[in-house]
């Protein structure tokens, strides 16, 4: 397994739409255990295969506290079939660098995808788990949480990022 880096804001392929993914060939599967790795060693609930600079509909998860047994979750092709409730939880993202924020969603989701094996099957999340779906699955559709917060907190978090590139650069 390897370590891929990340992409962070304002980097222009995590606002793009991924693909579908056709078929789950080995190349995916060990793409799948590289973000898993990449993703505990972050560390990190989640991350989405834009993230690593990949165009594919590819996301790993695992919500289990670090001192229990892990439990990873690959998910290729997902999609949300049901919604419901609300919730308001501080999010933060390891594209978006020292930076959380309070973001509305739902509380409770319901998600298709396909496993590692490229089986079809339903997951049922809530709490932190429909959380993080929820997040992770916006990657996919090329948005970051930022999208979700007051145009205020997003100009002032872009502004900050953006500057703090610009003294890294120099």
């Amino acid at each position: 397994m390897a370590r891929l880096p990340i992409k962070t804001f304002p980097d222009p392929g995590l606002s793009r739409p991924c693909r579908q993914v056709r078929e789950v060939d080995e190349d995916l599967k060990q793409l799948a255990q590289d973000m898993l790795e990449t993703m505990y060693a972050a560390p990190g609930v989640g991350l989405a295969a834009p993230q690593v600079g990949r165009d594919l509909r590819l996301v790993v998860i695992d919500c289990v506290p670090r001192d229990e047994e892990p439990q990873p979750m690959v998910l290729f092709n997902p999609r949300i079939v049901h919604m419901e409730g609300q919730v308001i939880f501080e999010e933060g993202c390891l594209s978006v660098p020292g930076f959380t924020c309070d973001v509305t969603r739902a509380e409770r989701v319901v998600v298709q995808a396909m496993d590692a094996e490229g089986r079809p099957f339903t997951v049922e999340g809530e709490g932190l788990m429909a959380i993080c779906l929820q997040h992770e699955l916006d990657h996919l559709d090329g948005r970051l949480f930022l999208d979700r917060i007051s145009p205020l907190k997003r100009t002032l978090y872009k502004k900050r990022r953006l500057k703090q590139l610009k003294r890294d650069a120099e």
